[in-house]
């Protein structure tokens, strides 16, 4: 009985053992994966909502981001610098002075032809706010506040961009959806001489990842060809665990004096994650570009990440 019980004993504790060493190396792995992610602050005030391109350089890019922050003493805009794999700089703006505090912030657009010093962002109750960059790079002047079209009760709004599409000023927006309600993708043209966005059509959605307490579509943008990128995310919870991906949800098109859209037949993930919650995409052109995406992961904060960067 005293050699079995050491013999249970010894194999006990090898078990231990590469569970441990199991256990280690899982956690290393994680941290090399990891590592391609760049954390920009922590907690759930700092939530990346929305992105759009300032300036890209040789070895930086900087970007406007939004916070969907509702209460008086947060946050709702930040500068964040990259330089190479270098956590962001983060730098907080002031909401200008002489507006009110908008609430839940939840998308981002540059304004084409402005060399991304001005720019449109969105609640999401549909409130636009036209904000331009001052010269300093470091403060922000509110342009005018306006509204998008008539919309139905009880949409929830997570995305917006513009872009110029055989030279007419092209809004993009979307109902974000939840579960089997799927999103709404709606687009129209902006005057922005009357701040007044025409509806040209929409078109509802489903993605196949995330499956479950997903959001269709928690952000998009349009490159100069027209294409539609969206990105999808679960959301169960402060905790998680998170789910994203990245899809082109199709092509926009200037077609017999009417904005038309071609929505794509099959959506196939270009990029996917289970680790993080997307709600922020841009475009980024060039050798070190990609499709940056920035995350709300609640209690974690939020993290950047090029996809398709070195």
């Amino acid at each position: 009985m005293r050699l079995s019980a050491r013999f249970n004993l010894s194999r006990f504790l090898k078990l231990i053992i590469s569970l441990v060493v199991l256990s280690t190396l899982l956690f290393l792995c994680q941290r090399v994966w990891a590592q391609d992610w760049l954390p920009v602050r922590g907690g759930i005030p700092f939530g990346i909502s929305g992105i759009a391109l300032i300036e890209q350089q040789s070895d930086s890019l900087s970007f406007l981001i939004v916070h969907d922050n509702k209460k008086p003493n947060q946050g709702r805009l930040a500068i964040i610098n990259i330089k190479g794999k270098q956590q962001p700089e983060y730098l907080e703006l002031n909401w200008p002075s002489n507006a009110k505090l908008p609430e839940d912030l939840e998308a981002l657009t540059s304004i084409p032809g402005t060399n991304n010093t001005a720019f449109i962002g969105l609640t999401s109750l549909g409130k636009a706010y036209y904000l331009k960059l001052n010269s300093d790079k470091k403060t922000i002047s509110l342009v005018k506040e306006f509204n998008l079209p008539t919309y139905p009760k009880g949409s929830n709004f997570e995305a917006f961009a513009l872009q110029d599409i055989h030279e007419k000023l092209v809004a993009v927006w979307a109902h974000r959806g939840e579960a089997e309600q799927p999103a709404t993708l709606y687009w129209g043209l902006l005057d922005l001489n009357k701040y007044q966005i025409v509806p040209a059509g929409y078109n509802n959605l489903v993605v196949p990842f995330p499956a479950e307490n997903v959001r269709h579509i928690s952000d998009l943008k349009i490159d100069s060809a027209g294409v539609v990128y969206i990105s999808a995310a679960s959301d169960p919870g402060d905790n998680g665990p998170f789910q994203s991906a990245v899809y082109v949800a199709g092509s926009l098109g200037y077609r017999n004096n009417k904005i038309v859209f071609k929505q794509s037949f099959h959506f196939v993930p270009i990029y996917r994650t289970n680790y993080h919650k997307i709600e922020a995409l841009e475009l980024v052109a060039g050798a070190k570009g990609g499709i940056v995406v920035g995350t709300d992961d609640e209690n974690f904060g939020s993290a950047v990440y090029i996809v398709g960067g070195e």
